[in-house]
Order: structure tokens, then sequence, then C-alpha cells
């Protein structure tokens, strides 16, 4: 009969993502192996890397991760380091913690108590369905428990396709942490002063540099897994034929977020092909309409039957991200960079924030540094950075880098952290943006928002 996981397809996926797109193979699982100590370490040893799963309740999981299961029983002192990670689910969500220690845990048959105990951190008794864990690892693991504990259950898997070590696998759970406070500052954001309800980025670049796949990316992240909405490809002209504005949910059935992501057709140096030059005023404006279809040869007109003649300060654009590939930017024809100066002249005289986006970064960890809040100086990317900021005068700070999902299956948390870091730079670009907006374009929107909040209150 063929023995399942306790994990459910959700649980699983995100351990795999977790511990950064491994695959996993169940070794042992107690209630179908057996509970001797024999039957454990006979199916668990010298499997190379394993992660074991003890299910205290359905919400809760402690885990622990080794590099050799062969030295857990109970008279082994060698040393074996550890990475420990808690599960618990609270209110919809799923709160992971981390802990890497230079000590494995232990498993006895025995009925240890007082001081035998004290020099164990963590012991598996398998015999009574019964784990010890010691107040320092249910602090550190944020478990409102610690001492004797029963469990539902004990699973070891194999862990295929790991990289490194155990720190490894540490920075990508620590990646993970970081890349869920950055989810929950954007879904926290509000555009300065409540003069827009949503923030409107516009990706303007060359065809084939990635403006498309990077609403996708947006969207995977907020949905947890990959997706596609916005047709992508290879092709020598602009896959893109129509201006798109894309609203990006909170996962599946969530509510919008406060930002829409403007995508364009591509930029080419041929004249009559690609994105008109002549089109990207009245985008900036706010005239264009969701749909259009492009027309490389001529510009939308005021007599488009769907041209927005009178568009407010919510149609507008708040922030262009010049979007390249970065293994492209070293070889940009003269006319290619003829074009992007022309369309950089009419951001600059509309007073738009903007940043620019490199995409397609082979080594997304190279580019942060250990505690995933900046950059690194010693990426081997700094040369086209640099370029960059030469060729169009954009500050460092707003040069970003991600690596979209193109031909990924699985997300990857240092990826997310790269696409979110890109996001919330182009949001605050935009607050720069509508706060040195004048006095008379914004002063009646402020007095409405103040009495609106009034109306709220009172």
């Amino acid at each position: 009969m063929e023995v399942t996981t306790r994990l459910t397809w959700t649980d699983e996926i995100h351990l795999r993502n977790l511990l950064g797109n491994v695959s996993l193979s169940l070794l042992y699982k107690s209630s179908a192996h057996g509970d001797r100590i024999e039957d454990m370490v006979q199916r668990c040893s010298h499997q190379g890397c394993t992660v074991t799963m003890i299910y205290v309740n359905d919400n809760i999981i402690v885990a622990f991760m080794l590099g050799n299961y062969s030295n857990l029983c109970e008279n082994s002192t060698e040393l074996n380091d550890s990475l420990w990670f808690s599960v618990q689910k609270k209110n919809g969500t799923t709160e992971v913690e981390t802990l890497l220690l230079n000590v494995a845990p232990k498993i006895s048959d025995k009925q240890l108590v007082g001081r035998s105990l004290q020099k164990d951190i963590f012991l598996i008794r398998l015999y009574n369905n019964t784990i010890y864990l010691t107040e320092m690892i249910a602090k550190n693991l944020k478990l409102d428990f610690y001492g004797f504990q029963k469990y539902l259950e004990c699973e070891v898997f194999r862990v295929e396709g790991f990289k490194d070590n155990l720190h490894y696998a540490k920075k990508i759970m620590k990646a993970g942490e970081h890349r869920n406070r950055l989810l929950a500052e954007i879904r926290a954001y509000k555009p300065y002063a409540d003069l827009v309800s949503e923030i409107r980025i516009l990706l303007v670049g060359p065809v084939g540099s990635g403006k498309s796949s990077f609403f996708n990316s947006v969207k995977s992240v907020f949905h947890g897994h990959v997706t596609c909405q916005a047709i992508v490809g290879s092709d020598v002209t602009s896959i893109t034929e129509q201006y798109r504005i894309y609203s990006v949910k909170d996962g599946k059935n969530g509510k919008s977020l406060p930002f829409m992501l403007c995508d364009t057709m591509g930029l080419d140096e041929t004249e009559g092909v690609g994105l008109c030059i002549g089109d990207i005023p009245h985008i900036l404006k706010g005239c264009m309409p969701d749909r259009y279809q492009f027309n490389p040869h001529k510009p939308i007109t005021p007599e488009h039957s769907t041209f927005i003649t009178s568009p407010s300060l919510k149609d507008r654009i708040h922030c262009v991200a010049y979007v390249l590939d970065i293994n492209s930017i070293d070889n940009l024809s003269s006319k290619m960079l003829a074009k992007f100066k022309k369309v950089h002249k009419e951001v600059l005289s509309c007073g738009i924030a903007h940043v620019a986006l490199l995409t397609n970064v082979s080594n997304c960890s190279e580019v942060l540094q250990d505690n995933f809040l900046n950059m690194s100086r010693s990426m081997t990317s700094q040369s086209q950075v640099t370029n960059v900021n030469k060729m169009l005068g954009i500050p460092i700070s707003n040069i970003l880098m991600v690596g979209n999902y193109a031909s990924d299956l699985e997300l990857n948390p240092v990826n997310d952290i790269l696409i979110l870091s890109a996001l919330r730079q182009m949001l605050r670009a935009a607050d720069d943006f509508l706060e040195d907006l004048p006095l008379e374009e914004t002063g009646n929107l402020s007095l409405f928002s103040t009495s609106q909040k009034s109306l709220v209150i009172f």
C-alpha cells in the first residue's frame, strides 16, 4: 500500500519553496513504518540531507533539517548542525520561525527524566508519540509550549536538489520572512495624501525587455504561484499590441492592490515599427484608454472615439519604469538610445517620477546583501547599472534589478524580494511625484479627501 504524507499539497509546496525549490521524498512515517528507533534510523540513514516533521496538532509543525541522519542515536557524541523551524497556521496565515544550532536532536526509547534531560535540546520518543523540547527552542520558534508534548505523527523526508549546506537553507528561510514583510508593507500602502486611490506605473522598453513579464511576476508573487496573464514571447516584433492597464489582486479572490501596471508596445529602433513616440505624451497625461490598439505609424488623436479628453490625476501616469534586459544594455544601438532619450524628455517635461528596471538577472542571490536590505557592491552587474546611470541620468538608488518569472514553475523567495523591492521603490517614487505637484492641481483633491475622512469620523 502506498504511504502518503500528512502534509497537504499546499503545505508541501510551501515547504519546498521555503527550502529553495527542492524535491521531497517521504522516507519514514511513524504510523506506517513502525515506532521503534531501528525502524526510523534504518530508513533514514545515509540518505543525505533530510527534514523531519513533527505534527504537534493540525495547526503546528515543529521540524528540523539535518545533513546526516546516522548520528541521532542517544549514545552519539558527534555534533551535527541542525536547522529548526516551526510552521504555525493562525487566522488563515502561515507563520514560519527558524533557528540554526550546532547540536542535533536525540531519539530514545528510555524513560529519561530530570538531569538526564538537561543535556538534550530536543528528544523524540517514538514508542509513545512524545517529544521533549527546551524552553530555549520553544522561545526561539515562538511556540507557546515546551517540555514534554504529545504529537500526532512523525515523518522524515529526503531533500533532493538542496544547495550547499544548512546555512543556505537558513538564508532561504530568512528571505521568505523578509518577503512576507515586504508583502505586508505593500498591502498596507496608501498613495501620498490620498490624492489618488491607485498609483499608475508605466512600463516602457524595447521589444523583449520583459515589460509584460514583470507584470506577470508581480501578480505571481501576490497570488503565491506563477501566473501568465499578460501575453509574453520572444518574437522580433512586439507581442504587446494594445495599451493595457492591469490591476493586481491580493490573491485570486482578494481585493485590488493600490497600484496599476500599464503595459505598452515595445520600442523598436526602426521607424514605423513598435511604439509610436507620439503616443507617449498622451499616455503620460492619461488620455489613452485601456485596450487601445497601437498604430506604429501614427499616434492616438483627440478625434479617436475612446480618447480621454479631460483626464484627472487618477488617470495620469505617476511613475515611469524604463525596462531593459540587463544582458543587452551594453549593446543598445544609437537609434534605440535616441528613442529612449525622446521618451525621457517627455517624462521630464511632465515632471513624472521615473526608475530603471533591469530584467533577466541570472543570479538574484548575488544582487542582494545577506540582510536582503541593500544591493551588493561586489555584484557582477555593477557595470550595467553604471551605464544606465550615465545614459539616462537616473540615480543609482532608482536603478532596480529583477529576475522575472518567465520559464520558472515555482516561486523563489529571493526573486520575490527583488520584485517586491522594485515595486516598493516605484511606489515611493510615485509618492514623491504626488507630493511635488503644485497646489492648484491637488488643493481641491486634498480638501475632498479631508472632508471624506471627517464624514467617516463623525
